[in-house]
């Protein structure tokens, strides 16, 4: 597997959770859990939004576990699962822009519009969170970096406490690797930002570009495996 398949599903990972907080008030497409913490924000600052991040850790669940029972099945009949899986996130996030363009912008994250529009985002980024974990289970995760980042301070310290030197080239090998998903992933959070604010609702045009390249590149790999 190419090296750059996680980047560029970091790269998106970074984005789609931006743009989704942004433009769906406050709503997380990737990192789900983190709704917890704006529901409570919702619940007492009166934001709006509430339904959506109530729906979105389910909606993420069930659709992690089709994909894994997808996955498996393409694998019972001696398929490749990683390329149609990767499809079906990019047929999710065209879908996702397409609403958010249509129907965008969201004055209030309350209107069936936006939970459907968030709710589609966030079964894409349930794809890719299974997918990762499932295929790619090397590489760092590519939506949720705070455990990456503690793993990077945690190879800095033994690096500067002296390691012994038969461990320093993994070490220094996961650091690279690692500190590399985060740089990558801030990255695609800072452009989305930069998107929001220039395009709005526009921006969820990029998502389905990068898924585009991740699935080229994952077909020009698997027809390498297979010639």
């Amino acid at each position: 597997m190419k090296p750059t398949l996680p980047l560029l599903l970091s790269l998106n990972g970074g984005y789609v959770d931006t743009a989704g907080f942004l433009a769906l008030q406050g709503l997380f497409t990737a990192h789900v859990t983190g709704n917890f913490v704006t529901l409570g924000a919702s619940l007492v600052l009166g934001i709006s939004g509430v339904l959506a991040k109530l729906l979105a850790l389910p909606v993420f669940c069930i659709v992690v576990i089709l994909t894994r029972l997808a996955g498996e099945r393409l694998r019972r009949r001696g398929r490749p699962a990683l390329g149609p899986l990767l499809a079906a996130k990019l047929a999710l996030l065209i879908a996702g822009a397409a609403l958010a363009i249509r129907f965008g912008p969201f004055a209030s994250g309350d209107g069936a519009a936006a939970i459907v529009t968030g709710m589609v985002l966030v079964a894409a980024m349930a794809i890719q969170n299974a997918v990762h974990r499932v295929h790619l289970a090397a590489a760092p995760p590519s939506t949720l970096m705070t455990g990456t980042t503690t793993q990077i301070m945690i190879d800095l310290s033994d690096l500067i406490g002296g390691a012994k030197p038969e461990a320093r080239p993994a070490l220094i090998a996961r650091l690279r690797r690692m500190s590399v998903a985060v740089a990558v992933f801030a990255a695609g959070c800072a452009v989305a930002a930069l998107g929001f604010a220039f395009a709005n609702v526009w921006c969820f045009v990029v998502p389905p570009v990068i898924a585009f390249f991740a699935l080229l590149l994952r077909l020009g790999a698997q027809d390498g495996e297979t010639s």
